[in-house]
C-alpha cells in the first residue's frame, strides 16, 4: 500500500510481510513432515523395546549404552569409516586428475565432460544391478575380458569372496560418485585467474609450487564443502552396497546402514535400530566438524 512520509512525498510499502511466509509455508510443512517428524519419532522409539504395534516396553538409554559395549556396532562403524575414507579419497584423486585435464583447452572437451558426468546421472540401483551383472562369476563380462587377456585362468567370484567383495564395492562407489567431485573442482579451477599462474611462472615457481600456493588455497572453500557432503553421503550409503552384496559374504560389506536395516526389519528390534540411527547421525555431524577443522583457512 502507499503511505505518506513526513516530508509529504509518497512512498510504496509492501502490503504485508506475511505474504512471504505464505509462500514458504508449503515447503516448511513438507520438510517438517518428511524430515523433522521422522527424526523426532525415531528418537522417541529409541527409548522403547518395541515392534511398533503391540509391544512398547520403556528401556530408557539401554540401547545407547549397549551400543558402546557391542562389538558388532564397533566393527560395523569402523568398516563404514574405512569404506568412506577409500571412496571419498578415490573421488578426490580421480576428480582432481580429470578436472585438471578438462580444464585445459582441447578439441572435444565438452564431449568428454558429458561422458565423465554419465555415472552420476544413473540411479544407484541401476548402477548396482549393472555391476552385479558385469561381475557375475558365471556369465559376467569382467571375467570374460580378463580370461581373454590371459590375466586369470578361472572365473572369479568378485562379490562372493570375502577378500574381493569389499574392494569391488568400493570400486563401484568410486565410479558412481566421482563426477560430483570432478564437477565442483572443475568449477573452482575455472574461477582462478590465469594471471596468478603467469606471475608465478615469471617468478620461477614450479608446477608443484603453483598447485600448492595457488590452486589449493583458491579451492579451499569448495574442497571443504565437497569433502563434508561426500563424506556424510557415503558414510550412510545403503542402496549400492545392499543391492550388490546385502552386506555379505558374511560381514565383509556389512556397513552400519545395513546393520541398522537388518536390526529393524529382520530382527524387528526397532528401538535398537533407532538408537543406532541416532548415533550415526551424531557421527555424521562429528565428521562435518572434523572436516571443517582440517580444511579451515589459515589466518
Amino acid at each position: 500500500m502507499k503511505v505518506m512520509s513526513k516530508d509529504g512525498t509518497v512512498r510504496v510499502k509492501v502490503k504485508s510481510q506475511r505474504q512471504g511466509y505464505y509462500f514458504t509455508l508449503p515447503i516448511v510443512v513438507m520438510l517438517a513432515s518428511l524430515i523433522i517428524y521422522p527424526m523426532i519419532y525415531g528418537f522417541y522409539i529409541s527409548f522403547f523395546n518395541t515392534n511398533l504395534v503391540t509391544k512398547w516396553n520403556f528401556v530408557g538409554l539401554k540401547y545407547y549404552t549397549a551400543a558402546f559395549q557391542e562389538a558388532a556396532f564397533y566393527q560395523s562403524v569402523l568398516l563404514t569409516a574405512w569404506f568412506m575414507v577409500l571412496v571419498v579419497g578415490g573421488h578426490f584423486l580421480l576428480g582432481f586428475i580429470l578436472a585438471s585435464m578438462l580444464n585445459k583447452e582441447f578439441k572435444g572437451r565438452t564431449v568428454f565432460r558429458v561422458i565423465f558426468m554419465l555415472p552420476w546421472f544413473f540411479p544407484e540401483a541401476v548402477v548396482a544391478l549393472l555391476f552385479t551383472w558385469i561381475m557375475n562369476p558365471m556369465y559376467g563380462i569382467l571375467n570374460s575380458v580378463l580370461k581373454g587377456a590371459g590375466l586369470i585362468s578361472t572365473n572369479v567370484s568378485w562379490l562372493g569372496s570375502k577378500e574381493l567383495a569389499f574392494p569391488a564395492v568400493v570400486f563401484v562407489c568410486i565410479w558412481k560418485g566421482f563426477p560430483l567431485v570432478m564437477t565442483m573442482i572443475l568449477a573452482g579451477l575455472q574461477s582462478i585467474s590465469k594471471d596468478y599462474y603467469e606471475a608465478a611462472e615469471i617468478d620461477g615457481a614450479s608446477k608443484w609450487a603453483q598447485f600448492k600456493y595457488i590452486t589449493i588455497p583458491a579451492l579451499k572453500p569448495i574442497l571443504t564443502t565437497v569433502l563434508i557432503l561426500d563424506s556424510v553421503w557415503w558414510f550412510k550409503q545403503y542402496t549400492l552396497v545392499y543391492t550388490m552384496t546385502a552386506g555379505g559374504p558374511g560381514t565383509a560389506t556389512n556397513l552400519i546402514s545395513l546393520s541398522i536395516y537388518g536390526t529393524a526389519f529382520n530382527d524387528l528390534r526397532f528401538g535398537k535400530a533407532s538408537a543406532w540411527g541416532i548415533l550415526v547421525f551424531f557421527i555424521c555431524y562429528l565428521i562435518s566438524l572434523v572436516s571443517k577443522a582440517v580444511t579451515r583457512d589459515d589466518e
